[in-house]
């Protein structure tokens, strides 16, 4: 099994976990960025770094871009047309904020899908539609190797 399929597995074994602000525990509760350590530690070991505590408006006054530095520094940045599963989307929700929304692509193609959580859901599988599409700033693989 390759790293993306793994990916992607666990992923999906985190789908019905309720929204939780700053949460990462499978079954209990996550956030967007829970969901993505959490796929972290499952696949490849511990955490590169702890996560300070964060308010759920990402730093959208002072205009901080913190998930898409942190992207930087711990994944690989991949080009927006280079789809695959198992990637991990960066979405800015509004032209004017912050990015602050994750996800993880499941399937590519004509039933393109990812996986996510967001407030007031629990951890979903949503069809990769164009509303959501048009969002995606940034795309990234897990390291490979890593752990």
């Amino acid at each position: 099994m390759t790293l993306a399929d793994r990916v992607v597995a666990e992923a999906a074994s985190w789908i019905g976990t309720p929204y939780v602000h700053q949460a990462s525990v499978k079954g209990a509760g996550t956030d967007c960025l829970g969901l993505l350590r959490g796929i972290w530690r499952a696949v490849l070991g511990p955490e590169p770094m702890s996560v300070p505590s964060y308010t759920a408006d990402w730093d959208e006054a002072a205009a901080h871009e913190v998930l898409a530095t942190a992207a930087e520094q711990w994944l690989r940045r991949k080009p927006l047309q280079d789809p695959a599963p198992g990637d991990v989307l960066l979405f800015r929700m509004r032209d004017d904020f912050v990015a602050k929304h994750l996800g993880i692509q499941s399937r590519i193609g004509a039933d393109a899908a990812f996986v996510h959580a967001y407030s007031g859901h629990a951890v979903v599988e949503s069809p990769f539609s164009r509303p959501w599409a048009r969002r995606v700033v940034a795309r990234f693989a897990f390291p490979e190797g890593a752990g």
